[in-house]
């Protein structure tokens, strides 16, 4: 009989009530892997909801410096397991064990929880802010129960009880309900026994981490809209994004929702004149890294019309058609980039090279580019802007640089944009003219260079304009903007001061916290006549 995992639920790895199970899948192979996993019923959300308000409930206890052992011990275990937690990830995505998963991903990992440990112990996360005259104080404060749903294509970084999310959530305070995703529900089980370990040696109550493989469509909205859960963090496709948000909506509840991206990307004609290759080798290699499996991949590329511009669609068009297939996460993806070169064929696009799923067991499809014009752009928008999501993109061909602008207009949000112009300023009007609608549709804004990778840094903003993200005044990445979705703003009017939060009493409860004192920000204390900064 084949062996079920269990899930985590109250500190406790027990049975699942199941009404179903799934196999996580090999999509070099097509086999189906083992273990099986539960599809819960509601009594198991129930349950962990339950088990979540209670560890809610002694979390508002415990200070940031809780929080900020537990995820530093919890970073300190990841690293011990890497080769573990890589042979796992790799099996169940195909992802190159090195350098993708081990060298980059896993450092990126430990890197965003470490920061988000580093603010939940210096807690000017939370914008501490004092006004001694009417003796009113404000801070951040954590939200409650929030839960996570993470996506199929980074196993580790924005993994449901691993990522950045997560990470957010616990250093902001607040417990979690991890969602796995089925492709790789293996490697969350791994990283949930990690965080269970760390909480229990770092005194977290025992609802603070719980995790989830899968459960019915119906069960997990009616899980979203609970009033137990306060948050929701999620990464993955449309359908399944609007159908959270919806549901988060209609009940109140905030969800913070990364959905679609087509990331595009404009080239002006000095730029393909001046260094057509080089703008070519970037675009390829962004294209085809991951197989294309990155929510920042540049998929909509901005071209005038010209020969230039026809000698560039020829060599990438040969280099991809020579370039071998990577192998896809999931059968899905390739059903999915199926239907969306489908879409782009069936409303006027011509194929440049690929456009098919590969024949075998292998989740794989042909490396794809697509044409269109500008003008069937412009008849068209929405169908050319479906996501692709994988090694596929779609080439825009416009009459002039004006009607580049004017498709530019006709965006939809997204995380990412870029413009490559001559590097001699010559092409600076033709810049001002697109720049300006270009930045209203994107979260961030690129020069020279392709859309693909988040950088982990405060300055960061993985966010962008809907679709792409359910709210765009938020980020994913960057701590320690990313705490903030996760908290609610609490003010004190004439409180007691023994009443406080340590973080809006009159001494500086860590000495360097940055609070923001009748208008100046400083480290100082309150009534101090020196301050610092």
């Amino acid at each position: 009989m084949t062996e079920t995992a269990p899930i985590l639920v109250n500190g406790e790895w027990r049975g699942a009530e199941a009404s179903d199970v799934f196999h996580t899948i090999d999509p070099a192979t097509g086999e189906a892997l083992t273990p099986a996993y539960p599809v819960s019923r509601w009594s198991d959300l129930d349950a962990a909801l339950d088990a979540a308000a209670s560890a809610y409930r002694a979390m508002r206890g415990m200070g940031g410096e809780a929080f900020a052992r537990f995820i530093a011990s919890y970073a300190s275990l990841i690293e011990a397991d890497a080769d573990g937690l890589t042979a796992i990830a790799h099996r169940e995505t195909a992802l190159d064990a090195a350098p993708r998963l081990r060298d980059v991903e896993l450092p990126r990992t430990l890197q965003q929880l470490r920061l988000a440990a580093e603010a939940a112990r210096d807690g000017g996360w939370a914008l501490p802010t004092i006004d001694t005259e009417h003796d009113i104080r404000s801070c951040l404060g954590p939200i409650g129960p929030v839960c996570v749903f993470g996506p199929n294509n980074f196993p580790f970084a924005y993994g449901c009880v691993s990522g950045g999310d997560f990470a957010a959530a616990i250093a902001a305070g607040n417990p979690v309900i991890g969602k796995a995703h089925p492709a790789h529900a293996g490697v969350d089980r791994r990283f949930a026994e990690l965080a269970r370990q760390a909480a229990e040696d770092a005194g977290l109550p025992p609802g603070a981490v719980q995790l989830l493989y899968h459960m019915g469509a119906e069960d997990g909205l009616k899980m979203v809209a609970d009033p137990r859960n306060a948050a929701i963090g999620f990464t993955g496709g449309k359908p399944a994004g609007l159908a959270i948000k919806r549901a988060a909506e209609d009940a109140g509840k905030l969800a913070y929702l990364e959905m679609s991206s087509v990331n595009p990307v404009v080239i002006l004609p000095g730029a393909l004149a001046e260094r057509s290759a080089a703008i070519a080798d970037a675009l390829l290699d962004n294209l085809l890294m991951g197989t294309g499996q990155f929510c920042t991949c540049p998929g909509l590329v901005f071209l005038a019309a010209g020969e230039p511009t026809e000698a560039f669609l020829a060599a990438v068009a040969e280099r991809l058609s020579n370039a071998p297939a990577g192998t896809l996460l999931t059968p899905g993806l390739v059903d999915n980039l199926t239907r969306a070169v489908g879409l782009w064929v069936g409303a006027g696009a011509d194929l440049l090279t690929g456009g098919k799923p590969i024949p075998g067991g292998r989740c794989a499809f042909e490396n794809t580019a697509a044409r269109v014009s500008g003008d069937r752009f412009l008849d068209d928008p929405q169908t050319f802007q479906t996501e692709a999501f994988g090694n596929a993109s779609l080439y825009v061909v416009c009459r002039d640089v004006e009607q580049i602008a004017a498709a530019v207009r006709r965006l939809e949000g997204n995380l990412t944009g870029s413009i490559w112009s001559r590097g001699d300023g010559s092409e600076d009007e033709a810049y001002r003219l697109i720049e300006p609608d270009l930045r209203q549709h994107v979260g961030r804004m690129l020069n020279d260079r392709m859309t693909n990778g988040v950088t982990v840094t405060g300055a960061m903003n993985h966010g962008g304009p809907y679709p792409a993200t359910g709210h765009g005044g938020f980020t994913a990445v960057g701590v320690p903007a990313s705490l903030r979705r996760f908290a609610m703003l609490r003010c004190y009017d004439h409180v007691r001061h023994d009443r406080l939060p340590p973080l809006l009493q009159d001494p500086n409860p860590t000495g360097r916290t940055w609070r923001m004192i009748d208008e100046a920000w400083t480290q100082a204390d309150v009534g101090s006549p020196t301050l610092r900064g």
